[in-house]
């Protein structure tokens, strides 16, 4: 694996979007079925170190809803978000909406998820468009970077046990 190639890029784009992508050293079908099988994500999506999933829903279809719970295993603090899919492309595009139980910035935000793969190596690009300039500026001021770029190395993880099974 090549560290610098598989590195977490994240920028802004316009005035309400932040763009991130990553590579992973997977085929594009195992990388989808990593973002929508519930055994496969509660394995990678739990930000930094210390947080667990124990509530992980997703009925993949458009219209169809997902609901995420994270708890911080310490403290026992939880975090839940939960939106609609919007739409499905199997296996590369999926658009959904997303919202906190607890917002921490206002508004919804419309995720999408695009997958390409080029012989055998998958590209993740997530763009999430937010509801203004000052909500997505907030999330780019908060440890966001980090929790994602841990989720994405677990990602990877998961990839490659899948892979040598």
């Amino acid at each position: 694996m090549d560290a610098q190639r598989n590195k977490l890029t994240l920028v802004a784009k316009g005035d309400r979007e932040i763009v991130m992508t990553r590579s992973f050293d997977a085929p594009r079908h195992l990388v989808f079925d990593a973002f929508t099988k519930p055994d496969l994500v509660r394995q990678w999506l739990l930000g930094p170190p210390g947080w667990s999933m124990p509530v992980c829903e997703i009925d993949l279809r458009v219209g169809g809803k997902y609901r995420y719970v994270w708890r911080h295993d310490r403290n026992g603090n939880a975090m839940g978000m939960s939106g609609v899919y919007r739409e499905i492309v199997r296996p590369e595009r999926i658009v959904n909406t997303e919202s906190f139980d607890e917002p921490w910035y206002p508004g919804e935000a419309v995720g999408t998820l695009v997958l390409t793969e080029e012989r055998g190596r998958t590209t993740v690009t997530q763009t999430v468009l937010y509801a203004s300039r000052d909500a997505r500026d907030g999330v780019l001021k908060s440890d966001m970077e980090r929790g994602v770029a841990a989720s994405y190395d677990r990602l990877e993880d998961v990839l490659t046990a899948a892979e040598a099974k």
